[in-house]
């Protein structure tokens, strides 16, 4: 194997890790946002919301212990997902119950696809960056299972919510890929 493509590989896996710890960056501001309004319009949904949070930073310590590993900083996406989470998270936690579980789902849904691209990406190039994704699948997908079975596929506010929030989980993916 060439150094350029030795290097490349890895730039790969940096780039990853950085994206990654930036989406989580954002997944916990969307929690603490959802679990700020959720105390006045669902309650009862706040112990759920306070575990996936804990989860969030798990899996952010996860990615930042790799990052450090690496010697390599953060992504520059991580104020705009911070920010753009912590609204979404507010404003759909305002909006109730259903919301908070569309959001939470139409999320998750966009996540685990890039987390299996990913793990295929990395398997065969990255050991350590594809351990690192590997270690956060299951509780991605135990949000996203919990949140769909709370929701009504054919309601306007789940429809509504899957495009609008998936087109903006793609999008800070798609930015975040490219800074």
């Amino acid at each position: 194997m060439s150094p350029a493509t030795a290097e490349s590989r890895t730039a790969l896996g940096d780039h990853v890790m950085k994206v990654d710890h930036a989406g989580e960056h954002g997944a916990i501001h969307i929690y603490r946002g959802q679990i700020l309004a959720a105390r006045i319009t669902a309650p009862d949904l706040v112990p759920e919301l306070v575990e996936f949070k804990a989860h969030e930073e798990r899996h952010r310590a996860i990615f930042a212990a790799e990052l450090g590993r690496r010697g390599v900083r953060r992504c520059r996406s991580a104020w705009l997902c911070a920010i753009g989470g912590f609204t979404l998270g507010v404003v759909t936690g305002l909006l109730g119950r259903a919301a908070i579980h569309g959001t939470t789902a139409a999320v998750e849904r966009v996540v685990l696809r890039h987390l299996a691209a990913q793990l295929a990406a990395l398997a065969a190039i990255d050991r350590a960056a594809a351990t690192a994704v590997s270690q956060i699948v299951d509780d991605e997908q135990r949000h996203f299972d919990d949140s769909a079975r709370h929701l009504a596929p054919g309601s306007a506010c789940h429809r509504v919510l899957d495009q609008v929030v998936g087109a903006a989980t793609e999008s800070v993916i798609w930015v975040g890929m490219r800074i």
